[in-house]
């Protein structure tokens, strides 16, 4: 198999234990990379740290800043990849099915970022959208093809 998913498999995974550990793995690989960059790499480029706990806690009206933190835990260990495994890849696969592997983790990662600082950032909690294209902006969009990228690989080497 190529990086190309060319072969006949069904649009949607099929549920068994495997798809919930690949899940759960994708999902951490993928978190642990997003921390790192949003907490250690980014303030040495634009001299602050990604915040998503602080948006959460802005849309949801959260005082606590833990609960943020384990909300956006939650949602990027379990449910970001169960919205590639069941929207974004079969999306690929119908309209782009030759797309390589790279682009359609750089294009889910690229939709978690427009879901992150457009949908939730700006139409929710009511900040400029894209927080107005700050350095902060690009470096979200980065943390977030970091992202994409890892679900997008760890999911086909489980699937191999």
């Amino acid at each position: 198999m190529t990086m190309i998913d060319t072969h006949n498999t069904p649009l949607l995974p099929q549920i068994s234990g495997r798809l919930i550990a690949t899940i759960v793995i994708a999902g951490l690989a993928a978190d642990i990379t997003w921390e790192v960059w949003a907490r250690a790499i980014t303030p040495l480029l634009v001299g602050g740290a990604l915040e998503p706990a602080a948006l959460v806690q802005s849309v949801f009206g959260f005082q606590s800043r833990l609960a943020g933190e384990i909300i956006h835990a939650i949602v990027g260990i379990v449910f970001y990849p169960i919205g590639y495994l069941f929207i974004a890849r079969p999306l690929q696969r119908m309209l782009l099915p030759r797309l390589p592997l790279f682009l359609t983790g750089l294009g889910f990662g690229t939709g978690l970022w427009i879901f992150a600082l457009y949908v939730m950032a700006h139409l929710i909690a009511g900040l400029p959208a894209f927080l107005g294209f700050i350095p902060l902006t690009w470096a979200s969009l980065v943390g977030h093809w970091l992202f994409g990228l890892i679900v997008a690989y760890v999911v086909w080497f489980r699937e191999r």
